[in-house]
This record gives C-alpha cells, structure tokens and sequence, in this order.
C-alpha cells in the first residue's frame, strides 16, 4: 500500500492512538448515526462499507443491525482492536486496510458507504468521494459525518486549522458543507440532507490526550485560544465551565444518494 505524506501521518497517528478510541470514546455514542438512518432507506440486510471505522463504533453498530458490513482502516491497530470487539459481541464483519481515496473493491458492491470524524485526516476528499460513488449501487446511499466550519467564515476556519493541526499535526483540513456538496453532485451523489450541529468537546485536557499532544503545541493552543478573535468565539461558543476550557465544534451530517 503507497501512501503520500497525509496519508502516512494518519496511519501513524491512529495506529499509535488505538487504545484510546476503544470502550468509553466519545465516538461509541452513535447516536447522530441511528438519527441519520432514519432518512435512508436500505435492503435487509445491506451491504455496507465504513471507511476510516476506527476503533470500529459506526460498522460494528450498523452490524447490529443485521447489516453485512465491513470495516476499512489505514492503521491496522484501529482494525485490530475494532475485529477484537467484534468477536466479544458476537458480530461477524469484514476487515479490510486500504486508504480512504483508493478502494480495492468492484464498483457497485455497496447499500450504503459511511465515514465519521475522519476526512479532516484525508490527503484527497474528492478522490475518496470518487472512490465511494464508484463502489455504491445504483440507488445506493452515502452518510458523511465530520468535523467542518461554517460557509463563509474564513477567519474562524483558519483559526480552527490552526488548533487541530497543532493538536495532531496528521490532521489535514476540514471541508466546508457547500464544498462537500459540490464533491458530491461532481460525482453523480445527489445531496438529499446536510445539516451543520454544535458537538460540545468538554474539556481540552482531554481533547489534547486522545492526540497525545506534546507540551509545547498544548502551549500554543492556549495561546491561540486566549488570543482567538471574535467570530472565533461566536462560531465555537469558546468559554470555561468548572474550571475546563470548552467549546462547540462544528458538526456536518451529510446524506446523499448515488444517481
């Protein structure tokens, strides 16, 4: 497997961070997955593919539906551990590690194709949004959930590439909801839902463990939030509750449909 230098950091990051992402991360709380099914429409059982899965919460969910899913990771510790709780639940999926913009799979296999807080990590979202309207149905659907920021805001945007870069020097960019739509409908993806929620983080201290951030950036993130400006501030609702330093992250929910 060939992997440019995003791609590469992101396999090392996640494959060190891998006990971290298990029992207890924020992520195994899906229910923002559960809200998004509502509004598609799948066969029993649908055969379903999570890129980027992680300690695996999104498929292995899915697989508990009765889902025939599987589980694509570029780190091998993520698939591991997500293959290893699998088994304690007694849910069978495939495991498969591949990058994000480059699928080993025939075209039209897939129901459904989903990824979440992932493709900020990503070295090509147009490829990987290619990639996943090749390997769709006809019919077939699409859900992204990711971190982005609002349209047209482009100080608070670069001030929020600046934190999570020094927070996790393999994160990439985010990608803004008007421009994930147009990766989409380029790609024959019909958008049929987005929608932009706050996602509370509550604590940087944790914020900064699940990365393992070294001391020094964990400086110059209190430095930048200190000095953010005010569409910063607004955008993120920054501010301190007990004494920890939160905020509200943008949340993108996008479904759409292959044409």
């Amino acid at each position: 497997m060939q992997l440019d230098d995003v791609q590469r950091a992101a396999q090392e990051q996640f494959a060190r961070q891998s006990a971290r992402n298990g029992r207890g991360h924020i992520l195994e709380r899906v229910d923002d997955v559960r809200i998004a099914l509502e509004q598609i429409q799948l066969p029993a059982p649908a055969q379903i593919l999570d890129v980027a899965t992680g300690a695996g919460h999104t498929g292995l969910y899915l697989a508990s539906l009765g889902h025939e899913v599987t589980l694509a990771d570029i780190a091998q510790p993520m698939l591991d551990r997500a293959q290893k709780t699998a088994a304690e639940r007694g849910l069978k999926v495939e495991i498969q590690q591949h990058a994000a913009e480059e699928f080993p799979y025939a075209s039209g296999r897939f129901d459904l194709v989903t990824f979440r807080v992932a493709a900020h990590h990503f070295s090509s979202p147009e490829r990987f949004i290619v990639e996943t309207a090749r390997v769709l149905k006809s019919g077939g659907w699409f859900l992204l959930i990711d971190g982005t920021v609002q349209d047209h805001e482009p100080e608070a945007e670069a001030w929020s590439h600046a934190v999570k870069k020094l927070r996790d020097p393999s994160h990439h960019c985010f990608v803004t909801p008007l421009a994930w739509s147009k990766l989409c409908e380029d790609a024959q993806l019909h958008v049929v839902e987005r929608n932009v929620t706050p996602f509370k983080q509550p604590d940087l201290n944790w914020y900064f463990e699940t990365a393992a951030t070294p001391p020094s950036p964990r400086e110059k993130v209190l430095a930048l939030i200190a000095g953010a400006r005010e569409s910063a501030r607004r955008l993120f609702q920054l501010g301190t509750e007990n004494g920890k330093i939160v905020w509200w992250w943008q949340r993108l929910t996008l479904i759409a449909r292959r044409l």
